[in-house]
């Protein structure tokens, strides 16, 4: 990914055919501004990215020693982890951190990507692939350097310091089939704006298609909370059809699960096995603890943070692809022999 010169105020001034002086006024005093004018002006903005950049303002060098990080939320301790090796790598190249959360909504996250590049964010850490036309749209006019975590794809060309969901899925997916699990289903977060558990879906999904004699049963979406994972492992249960092994697509959701079944007088692993993403504490205070998919958090962060470095000090910087773990614990064992 290589840096291109960001669209300056003069670039807005030349196209819309007005002084840089109208420009500030427009953007300050709008009133002041005739309104077809103004009209002119917002639209040029528009089809060149212009945001205002306060480091601009105030640094020769244009930079604010600022990166900005938009999260899908701040309740996930997965995020939070990786968010603290990321802030300490920048910290010691003297570069501040601003966090802000879209709650999994892509319109809040072009406000928030927005937000921190006006605040002069001089590079951005994303989370996830998956993004409307108009954020990437702004992203390319803008030309901010932006790395993206939590997820890699070979073959893009944009910067990602992650892992490949996919795979990842796949991994604990052959290790429920290697069990002799046949009927497996699946407790998934929303895929609709969330590539990566739109990933893990297909990943699961792939892999059981590999065996002739196993089927995956049914996917319940649902929000990423416990109760949320609960009332998904109940309603799985009261199928006519139920699954050996349930595969979850994070570690609060397989952990719902596990609480339910306790309410329910449903033995896990004995009657029904479950399966964790993440790895995060939780995994291991859950009872019985969850086998589960152990994501590079840490060293994610790490990677990210010098990546965006690079990014904003040369343009040029390499994607990494971080290895997952499997880590086995109590919560998966062979399906029982009626299955």
């Amino acid at each position: 990914m290589t840096r291109k010169a960001a669209p300056t105020l003069e670039d807005v001034a030349r196209a819309a055919c007005v002084s840089t002086a109208t420009i500030s006024r427009a953007l300050n005093s709008p009133d002041k501004v005739a309104s077809d004018t103004r009209q002119r002006i917002e639209t040029v903005i528009e089809a060149l990215g212009y945001t205002p950049n306060f480091g601009g303002r105030v640094l020769a060098s244009n930079r604010t020693n600022t990166v900005g990080a938009v999260i899908p939320t701040m309740a996930n301790a997965m995020f939070a982890s990786g968010l603290q090796v990321f802030q300490q790598e920048l910290s010691t190249a003297s570069y501040n951190l601003l966090v802000a959360s879209s709650g999994y909504d892509a319109g809040n996250e072009l406000q928030q990507i927005k937000s921190l590049v006006t605040q002069g964010a001089d590079g951005l850490l994303l989370i996830g692939s998956s993004r409307p036309p108009e954020t990437t749209r702004f992203l390319e006019l803008r030309k901010i350097p932006y790395v993206i975590a939590w997820c890699y794809q070979a073959q893009d060309k944009r910067c990602f310091a992650g892992f490949d969901n996919i795979k990842a899925a796949s991994r604990i997916t052959l290790e429920v089939l290697q069990k002799g699990h046949k009927n497996i289903a699946m407790i998934a977060g929303r895929s609709a704006q969330n590539d990566r558990a739109r990933n893990r879906i297909i990943g699961v999904t792939e892999c059981i298609s590999k065996f002739n004699d196993a089927q995956l049963l049914s996917v319940n979406e649902t929000e990423y909370t416990l109760d949320a994972g609960g009332s998904a492992f109940e309603d799985i249960m009261r199928q006519p059809d139920k699954p050996s092994a349930i595969i979850c697509g994070n570690d609060v959701l397989a952990a719902g699960a596990i609480v339910r079944a306790n309410q329910l007088g449903i033995k896990v692993p004995e009657q029904v096995s479950v399966t964790g993403f993440d790895d995060i504490a939780l995994a291991t205070v859950v009872s019985p603890a969850l086998t589960t998919v152990r994501v590079p958090q840490l060293e994610m962060g790490k990677v990210a943070a010098k990546a965006l470095l690079e990014l904003i000090s040369t343009g040029m910087a390499k994607s990494v692809e971080l290895p997952i773990e499997i880590i086995h614990r109590d919560s998966l064992t062979d399906a029982p022999e009626a299955y």
